[in-house]
């Protein structure tokens, strides 16, 4: 299955997905072809499924950062989910969860006005409870 090393390549991928073959199996203790071979059948195998990046939204203008617990009042979704569709600017993260609510929405604005937009648009469509993020 998976062993140790391959833990090791995959802690020190999430610390930095940009690292070289060659750091990364320096800090592996494996020559860089090794980790580089390691590497592509964790991506084969479906455990390494994208890279990516990690964007300061509080430096691109989207300060206000919010969680969302929405409750649909009837059995179709469909209206809620378009709107959230054209919403992507300000929308994170939509989950699907079982437990309080249908919904756990993560969201980011550029200023209570625009939040204040947001969620008279999106009474519209669902209930909701907000919470403001005080500290990540």
């Amino acid at each position: 299955m998976f062993d140790r090393t391959d833990r090791l390549i995959i802690e020190e991928l999430f610390k930095n997905s940009r690292i070289t073959m060659k750091e990364l199996g320096r800090k592996v203790h494996l020559t860089g072809q090794a980790v580089a071979d390691r590497v592509a059948k964790l991506e084969d195998r479906g455990v390494i499924e994208s890279y990516t990046i990690k964007v300061n939204q509080e430096l691109l203008g989207y300060p206000v950062h919010v969680l969302l617990t929405i409750q649909m009042t009837g059995g179709n979704h469909r209206p809620y989910l378009s709107f959230l569709e054209q919403q992507q600017e300000y929308v994170l993260h939509n989950y699907k969860v079982s437990g309080h609510g249908c919904y756990q929405l993560e969201c980011r604005f550029p200023s209570n006005e625009e939040l204040d937009q947001f969620l008279t648009a999106l009474g519209r469509h669902a209930n909701y409870a907000l919470s403001i993020v005080i500290k990540s």
